[in-house]
Formats: structure tokens, sequence, C-alpha cells
């Protein structure tokens, strides 16, 4: 690897960083964001989509037989309990309902290559990372369309008196083109052309890192004034949703006797959500609702920030581990 690669590869790890000053920079001075075009919004999520497809290979699929007690685990926490605290956080914090449908899209959303990002930071299972995205993810094409459309149907009927009639179908399509076609195009690449994508892999973290923050900067910078106005509740409530997704990813995982390794790989991976599909399927089939994007760009700032949390005390729970046992040997030794 040469130094441009290593050099693009510790961009890319450096996320947070990209996501929180892009952020601030876009609700600071909106102009430096507002270049963006909403219609680009589906192509910069489908160079995100590409970019995970590349670093998959058949390999990658087969795993998920060799550890089908994670994966159960990971992805039914990931479309069990996220959804179920979406739905409930939206009924406490009374949202809006632009924002119940934005922050019930996040919810019921997969996992985004952000949470492998996060866990090769924190040196988690990296392997089970990725398994674990690519299952949420494929099948999301099924179960983010009607998990949606039951949550938000719900929701409207106690919120409003009348349930908001949501597009299944519409839902169905957008995630299939967002999502599906680019990952598989990715993955085609990969096995057909794999000494190609070998010598650009390194590159393609940085690129989906930074249109994740074009998405978002984008979204804050066109909604300031509402997020400003009525985005108190809302940012409480995508910041219990995420920490939620953290904390008893990793309690419930640990109660069913996962490693450690293992445990802190489904907290980070329960905790993050693919918030910029979320953002792309808000404003492609709720256009009566324009505030339903916020929450998603709310979110990625949120789960990146919390990310980078967990990632910094994984680290130094296995800083503290290593330490511990070479004092163990150290003593066994002199004895």
């Amino acid at each position: 690897m040469n130094r441009i690669e290593k050099l693009f590869i510790a961009l890319a790890n450096l996320f947070p960083i990209w996501v929180l000053g892009g952020a601030s920079l876009a609700l600071w001075e909106p102009a430096t964001a507002t270049w963006f075009q909403p219609t680009w919004i589906p192509l910069f999520l489908g160079i995100i989509m590409l970019s995970m497809g590349l670093t998959l290979n058949i390999e990658d699929f087969l795993r998920v037989f060799k550890i089908p007690r994670s994966i159960a685990l990971g992805v039914g926490l990931q479309y069990t309990l996220m959804p179920i605290l979406g739905f409930s956080l939206a009924k406490l914090f009374h949202l809006p309902m632009d924002y119940v449908i934005g922050i019930v899209l996040v919810a019921c959303c997969p996992g985004g290559t952000a949470s492998n990002v996060v866990c090769f930071i924190a040196r988690t299972n990296i392997a089970l990372s990725v398994s674990l995205t690519t299952v949420s993810t494929l099948i999301a094409v099924i179960v983010t369309p009607l998990l949606t459309t039951l949550l938000v149907e719900s929701l409207s009927r106690d919120l409003t008196g009348t349930a908001v009639q949501v597009n299944t179908l519409g839902l169905l399509i957008s995630t299939f083109k967002v999502v599906i076609l680019p990952v598989t195009a990715g993955v085609l690449l990969n096995h057909f052309f794999s000494a190609w994508v070998e010598k650009i892999n390194p590159y393609t973290p940085f690129i989906a890192v930074m249109s994740i923050v074009f998405i978002v900067d984008f979204i804050l910078a066109v909604k300031k004034d509402s997020i400003i106005s009525t985005g108190s509740s809302l940012v409480t409530a995508i910041v219990i949703l995420h920490a939620l997704g953290f904390i008893l990813g990793y309690l419930l995982s640990k109660w069913l006797k996962f490693d450690e390794n293992d445990s802190q790989t489904v907290s980070i991976e329960v905790g993050m959500q693919n918030s910029g599909l979320a953002t792309e399927l808000a404003r492609s089939n709720f256009p009566d609702f324009s505030l339903a994007t916020v929450p998603g760009a709310i979110s990625a700032l949120t789960h990146c920030i919390l990310g980078s949390i967990a990632a910094g005390l994984c680290r130094v729970q296995k800083s503290f581990k290593r330490e511990k046992e070479l004092r163990v040997a150290e003593g066994e030794s002199s004895a």
C-alpha cells in the first residue's frame, strides 16, 4: 500500500470529523452546502452503496451460514428493537407528522457503511460487521417499506385521527433502486474485475464518507430554520434512539452469552442506521411532508458522534485488557 492509499484510508477513518465539521459549517453558513442539488441524492447514495458492494465477494455471503446466530441477533435487533424505539419515541415526544415519518424511516433502515468504518476503528469483529450490514441491507428491500408502512399509518392514526397513506410499492421500488442495484453492481465488478477493484478500494471509503457529508450538509442547510425552530424535541428523540440502540444492542448480546468483541460489533451495527437511505426514501416517497428528510440528516450526525464515542470506549477496553494480560504474563514468568 503506497502513501496516497494510506492517506485516503486515514481520511476515511476521520469521518466523524468530516460529518461534524461539515454540519457545523452548513448550519453556520448554509451557502457552503446549498450548491448540492436534491436530485443528486440518489446518485450519491448509489455511490455509497456501490462502494460497499466493491468490498464484498462471494465469501462474504457464504460467511453468513457460518455464523447464523450472530447474524440472526444483529439483524433481528436491527428490525425489531430500533423500529420499536422509533415508534415509541415519536409518540412520547409528540413529534409533528413530518418528523414522525423521518424518525420511523431512520429506525426501519438497515445498517450503513459508516458502521463498518466505526468497527474498523474500534477493532471489533470486522467480518461480522460487514456480514450484518450486507444482510440487513439486502432484506431492507422488503422489510423497510413494510415496517415503515405499518408504523407510519399506525402513528398517524393515533396522532391525527387519519392514517397517512404510505406508497409501499413506491418504497419497495426506491429501496431496490438505491440499494440492491448498486450493491449488486459492486459485487459483480469485484468478482469479474478484482484486480482493478483492488486498486481503487483504498479510495472508495473516503468517497463514500464525503457522499454522506454532502447529503447531510445539504439537508441541514436547506432546513436550518425549521431545525432551529422546532428541532429540540426531534434532536433529543434521535439521540435517545441511537444511544439506546448502542446500549441495548450491547447488553442483549452479553445477556445471550456473546463474547466481548461480537457484543461490541452488534452494538455498533444496531446503533448506526443508513441515514442516507432514510433521507432519500423520505424525499422521494413523501413529497407532501417536506421536513421528513430532516431526521435522516440529524441521525447521520448523531450516530457518527455516538459511534466515535463507542469506538473510543472499545479501544480503551481493549487496551486495559491487553495491559492486564501482560501483567498476568509477567507475573507468571517471574514466578
